[in-house]
């Protein structure tokens, strides 16, 4: 991820301050599900320590991890589109320490103030920008040696 998509590149100081009024820490072991596809998304978070794997379903088989996130990367971007169901599943890899957040409280606050509203919703979009762009690369790495063609 790029060092534009963490909270302290995305957000101007006295967002982040706001932000982080509504942040409560937390701790979870290696292997701790954060989240399932398809449940409700009604929080997120941003890691302290630690790295948190991004994974999708495949019916019979393990989950195919799709992005390992770690330090000041934002944990969850489902909460803010509605209906706020989540896209993908997330299991810590390793211990991890996080700043975790309500996500109604959040979009409460981005209601109230259209300014930190704003800076809240190019955040997450470049967020979720950043990690189609990486999909797309993980992608033409598997399959475009085998017969794709060029890139365009």
């Amino acid at each position: 991820m790029t060092s534009a998509t963490t909270m302290n590149a995305a957000l101007p100081a006295e967002h982040r301050e706001r932000l982080m009024c509504l942040a409560r820490e937390v701790s979870f072991a290696a292997g701790t599900r954060l989240f399932e596809e398809g449940r409700r998304a009604d929080r997120f978070w941003i890691v302290r320590t630690g790295t948190v794997a991004l994974d999708l379903h495949v019916p019979g088989r393990r989950p195919a991890v799709i992005e390992t996130l770690g330090r000041g990367e934002l944990i969850g971007w489902s909460w803010h589109f509605p209906p706020c169901i989540w896209h993908l599943g997330a299991e810590t890899t390793s211990p991890v320490r996080a700043w975790e957040f309500d996500a109604d409280a959040v979009r409460t606050m981005c209601a109230d103030d259209p300014a930190f509203g704003r800076d809240i919703a190019v955040w997450v979009g470049r967020t979720v920008a950043q990690r189609l762009r990486a999909s797309r690369v993980r992608l033409l790495d598997l399959y475009a040696p085998y017969g794709s063609g060029g890139l365009a």
